[in-house]
């Protein structure tokens, strides 16, 4: 799987909405907080690869 980088869009309750940076308005996919790293909030990029979460600016 290929590296890709998202966006925070929306958290509702333990789960957190992602759009990834380069379709911008395909479809949302949702992941439980749990698996992302400390901190993150609305607004927050991500940087998903080897099956981690990292927090980029």
């Amino acid at each position: 799987m290929e590296p890709r980088d998202y966006t925070i869009v929306k958290i509702e309750g333990e789960y957190a909405y992602l759009r990834e940076d380069r379709k911008g308005d395909g479809d949302d996919i949702f992941i439980a907080l749990a698996l992302l790293p400390l901190g993150v909030n609305v607004g927050t990029r991500l940087h998903f690869e080897m099956l981690e979460y990292t927090v980029i600016n």
